[in-house]
């Protein structure tokens, strides 16, 4: 299809573009940006007092298929991701089973592009059944369309499979995605704290992140490996990453939108919607997240989706399964960090959009030349959305088969800004706001 957006507010912070303007979308891609000339659409979209930015790029969301299609399936996830105006994401590997043979990954890729919603790019299993002991094959994952190796939130126990691992991928260029955290350290509830001892939760101290950070740098400074380092969750861990990257490691890290507006202290009484993965930590570290994201140490924000079934929620703190629905926000709590922080709309948008593909680099072949960018000639991946907008989160607003989130207004008591009206993947009109039909 053809559609000309009409006299929306062009930002494209990878290029610094921020202007009122047109944009035109044949074939798949953009031909036209800001004065776009004649151009014959066969849909026009006014968006007068609209932003119209390059589609999100969401670097951990789970699906939770196969596997979990109780909390979650690709149909409604994907739309998720479409309603949120994110049109690239990535997945973890820690499905069932988990994504360590070529045929999975396939069949994976497969039934997203047939849904049309949002580009899906697969992390493979680092080692065979995330078991943290022989290493999968990750040319075949790659061949397969693995853009990286990840356990998940399983580490290695085996500091020599680890090292192997990082090797073997140093030799093909590969980039490993690894949530700091050590096997002995780890295990707690909350995090270690004030909090945590008054209510009797079992903590996880900062030291579980950053023994483990440690240990990661020592080993990617002996086999040079590329290294992504997900949800970082301490003020600690912030220095550290901040002073490996001014060394010159080949290293990048995210931060999820739970870390990044949330404490310990939001667990108020046992709330099982503040049961999370990394655990809330004290304010001074939300801070110090915060002030990294916009600094540039932490690269990118993530919205760690993962949805969790009513009845695994509806249960005392210490036996909820972490997570929580996050695809839908993502877009909103980046805007709502960098008005706290004082950003502009395009320093906002950008850790979501242009940051995200340059943490992927050359994982998305020729796509990493107009991903998460708003180019002539770039595909058309694009995000519409209302920036004075504002919304409350409920369960029946949510696309997504997880309906658990802090940020519901029934415990927030708060709205979010902005709403997605239209989100375009590859030309294809994937999300229409009801309002906006």
């Amino acid at each position: 299809m053809k559609i000309l957006i009409k006299g929306g507010r062009l930002i494209d912070p990878a290029s610094g573009l921020d202007r009122i303007g047109d944009l035109a979308i044949a074939n798949g891609r953009i031909v036209g940006l800001g004065d776009v000339g004649e151009f014959s659409a066969e849909r026009v979209i006014e968006a007068g007092g609209l932003v119209v930015a390059p589609g999100l790029v969401d670097l951990a969301a789970r699906l939770r298929e196969p596997g979990h299609e109780h909390e979650g399936m690709l149909e409604s996830e994907l739309a998720a991701a479409a309603a949120g105006g994110v049109t690239s994401l990535v997945c973890p590997p820690d499905t069932d089973p988990v994504l360590d043979e070529p045929g999975l990954v396939e069949m994976l890729k497969f039934r997203a592009r047939k849904l049309s919603r949002c580009r899906l790019f697969p992390l493979g299993a680092l080692t065979t059944h995330l078991s943290g002991e022989s290493l999968t094959e990750m040319a075949e994952l790659t061949e397969a369309g693995c853009i990286g190796f990840s356990q998940a939130d399983r580490p290695v126990r085996d500091t020599l499979v680890l090292a192997r691992a990082l090797l073997y991928a140093a030799t093909y260029d590969y980039t490993v995605w690894l949530r700091p955290l050590d096997a002995y350290l780890s295990g707690g509830v909350a995090a270690s704290g004030a909090v945590a001892t008054r209510l009797g939760l079992s903590g996880e101290p900062v030291t579980a992140e950053t023994v483990a950070l440690h240990t990661i740098f020592e080993l990617m400074r002996s086999t040079g490996a590329r290294v992504h380092l997900c949800r970082i969750s301490s003020a600690a861990g912030v220095a550290l990453v901040r002073a490996a990257k001014q060394e010159g490691l080949k290293l990048t890290a995210d931060v999820s939108i739970n870390s990044l507006h949330l404490s310990d202290v939001d667990i108020g009484y046992f709330n099982p919607a503040m049961r999370l993965n990394p655990p809330l930590r004290q304010g001074r570290d939300r801070d110090a997240l915060r002030a990294g994201l916009a600094d540039g140490t932490l690269d990118a924000l993530v919205s760690d989706h993962m949805p969790v079934a009513p009845d695994e929620k509806n249960v005392p703190f210490a036996e909820a399964t972490p997570g929580a629905t996050g695809l839908e926000l993502l877009l909103s709590l980046a805007l709502r960090w960098g008005q706290d922080s004082g950003l502009s709309m395009a320093q906002s948008l950008g850790v979501v959009t242009a940051a995200p593909v340059r943490v992927l680099g050359s994982a998305l072949g020729s796509l990493g030349a107009s991903a998460g960018r708003l180019v002539e000639g770039g595909v058309a991946d694009v995000c519409v959305f209302d920036p004075a907008a504002s919304w409350a989160v409920t369960p029946e607003r949510l696309s997504s088969q997880g309906k658990h989130t802090p940020f519901a207004y029934e415990i927030s008591g708060f709205e979010l800004p902005a709403q997605v009206r239209y989100t375009v993947v590859a030309g294809h009109m994937a999300f229409e706001a009801e309002a906006a039909r």
